[in-house]
C-alpha cells in the first residue's frame, strides 16, 4: 500500500486510542486468571490481534463485543500449541515463559523481522530453569518441559520484554523466584506497566533495585472488566505534530505508567507550548530549538521526536538509542535514511543521532516505511513541510489502523494510491 500525505493544515482535537502495551498485558493476565474479564478498548491492531490468536491457541476463549475483548481464562494447558506471532515482538516474548509455566509444548514463530530479533538471553534463562528451548538463533523457536522456579538473570539493556514475559510467568510456579538484571537498566517504564497490571489481578511482585522477587502459588484474580488506557505511544505522533500547529489530545492521562507520557517534557523543553489537564493535553506551536535526549527509557519515541528535531533551530542530539537498531527495522539507520531523503541534516552514530534543524525540506519526496509503523508516522511529521509518499504504508496496522481517518478528521490529506 502506497500513500500520500500533505498536513499542513492539520490541527484540532482527537481521541487517544487504546494502548497496545497496556492491551497485551491485560489480554494475558486475563487469560491466567479465576474468571471472564472484559476489557474495555476504543481500537485495535494487527499486534493485538496476533496476541488473542496466540491465547486462544493456548487454550483462553476470546470473544469480541464491539471493540471490547471479552477473555475466558485458560482451563488446563496442555499438548502441543503453534503460536503465530505475527511481527510482534511483545507476543512472542511475553508468552514464551508462560508458556513454559503451563508445560506447553510449543512452537513459536512469525513474520516480518521478527526472526531477526534477538531472543537468546530470554531462552537461556529459561533453558536454565527447567525449559528445553530450540538452538540458539533456530526459528521457529520452540519450548518444551516445565519451567522451575529459581533465579533468572538477564541483561537490563537488550528488551524489557523479557522482563515482562517472566514477571507474567512465575506467579504461576511452584516456588519463589527472582529475576536479576544486569545493569544497566532501559525501558524501565514498560516493566513498571507491567507490573501495574500484575496489581491489578492480585499478583504481588516486589522490586529492589535491578531485581524481582517473585512468590510462586499466586492466583491471578480477575477484575470484572478493566479499561485499558489511552496510547502515549501512538499518541506521541498527535503530541509531536501540535508543536508545529495546535493540537488537542484527549484520553492520556499524566497519571499513566506508561513511559511514553514522557514526549510532553521532551517537546516543552524544544520550546512548544504544553497544557496538561486531567484525560488530556493540548500543545501548541512556538519558536523550536534543539535538546539532547537521553532515550534508553523512550526508544519509540525517536522516530518522531527526530523528524520533529528537522524543525527546530539548533542541533539535537538523542543518544543511549542503540536497541533502536533491533527493532521493526534499524530505527536508527532507517530514520537517517527518512531524514537524508527528505533533505534534512542528520547524522547517525553508534548509539543515537544527531540532527541539524532548520534546513528547508524538499517539496517532494518518497520514502519507504521500511515495513515499521514509526517510521510511517515519523513521515507523518515531515508533511508537515512537504508531500510526502510513503510506500509499505500498511505497516501502519501494527498498531494504529485508523491512522489514516484520525489525521483526515483533524483536516490532513492522507490518501491511499494504491492498495496492493
Amino acid at each position: 500500500m502506497t500513500a500520500g500525505l500533505y498536513l499542513k493544515n492539520m490541527n484540532g482535537v482527537i481521541g487517544a486510542i487504546s494502548s497496545k502495551s497496556d492491551a497485551h498485558r491485560a489480554l494475558i493476565a486475563a487469560s491466567l486468571a479465576d474468571k471472564p474479564c472484559r476489557l474495555i478498548l476504543n481500537s485495535t491492531s494487527n499486534d493485538i490481534k496476533a496476541a488473542c490468536s496466540c491465547l486462544e491457541s493456548a487454550g483462553a476463549v476470546i470473544e469480541n463485543d464491539g471493540m471490547d475483548i471479552i477473555v475466558s481464562p485458560i482451563k488446563k494447558a496442555s499438548g502441543r500449541a503453534v503460536f503465530d506471532c505475527g511481527e510482534s515482538g511483545n507476543t512472542i516474548r511475553f508468552l514464551m515463559p508462560v508458556a513454559a509455566a503451563l508445560g506447553i509444548d510449543s512452537v513459536f514463530t512469525g513474520s516480518g523481522r521478527l526472526p531477526e530479533r534477538p531472543q537468546t538471553p530470554l531462552l537461556k534463562a529459561l533453558s536454565e530453569n527447567g525449559a528445553s528451548v530450540s538452538p540458539d538463533g533456530e526459528f521457529p523457536i520452540k519450548i518444551s518441559g516445565k519451567l522451575k522456579s529459581g533465579i533468572f538473570t538477564l541483561p537490563g539493556n537488550v528488551s524489557s520484554q523479557f522482563v515482562t514475559g517472566l514477571l507474567f510467568a512465575l506467579p504461576l510456579l511452584d516456588g519463589d523466584s527472582e529475576i536479576r538484571l544486569i545493569p544497566p537498566v532501559e525501558s524501565k517504564p514498560y516493566i513498571n506497566m507491567t507490573i501495574s497490571t500484575l496489581k491489578k489481578f492480585g499478583i504481588e511482585v516486589k522490586e529492589n533495585g535491578n531485581s524481582y522477587f517473585v512468590k510462586g502459588c499466586q492466583k491471578y484474580i480477575s477484575p470484572d472488566e478493566l479499561k485499558i488506557d489511552g496510547d502515549w505511544s501512538n499518541g506521541a505522533f498527535f503530541v509531536v505534530f501540535g508543536a508545529l500547529s495546535d493540537i488537542t489530545v484527549n484520553g492520556l492521562y499524566p497519571s499513566s505508567v506508561q513511559g511514553d507520557k514522557a514526549v510532553c517534557e521532551i517537546v516543552k523543553r524544544m520550546g512548544a507550548d504544553v497544557t496538561i489537564g486531567e484525560s488530556s493535553v493540548r500543545i501548541k506551536k512556538n519558536s523550536l530549538r534543539g535538546i539532547d535526549i537521553n532515550a534508553s527509557d523512550i526508544p519509540d519515541l525517536v522516530p518522531v521526536i527526530s523528524a520533529l528535531a528537522v524543525f527546530a533551530a539548533g542541533t539535537t542530539r538523542i543518544y543511549n538509542a542503540s536497541r533502536l537498531r533491533l527493532k521493526e527495522s534499524d530505527r536508527l539507520k532507517t530514520v537517517t535514511e527518512l531524514i537524508k531523503t527528505a533533505g534534512g541534516d542528520i547524522t547517525e552514530t553508534s548509539d543515537g543521532l544527531i540532527i541539524k534543524g532548520g534546513k528547508k525540506l524538499k517539496d517532494e519526496f518518497t520514502v519507504s516505511s521500511f515495513n515499521d509503523h514509526r517510521l510511517v508516522m515519523a513521515a507523518a511529521v515531515l508533511s508537515f513541510d512537504s508531500k510526502v509518499t510513503v510506500t509499505d504504508f500498511k505497516a501502519i496496522n501494527k498498531t494504529y489502523p485508523s491512522f489514516k481517518d484520525d489525521v483526515t478528521k483533524l483536516g490532513g490529506i492522507c490518501n491511499v494510491i494504491n492498495d496492493r
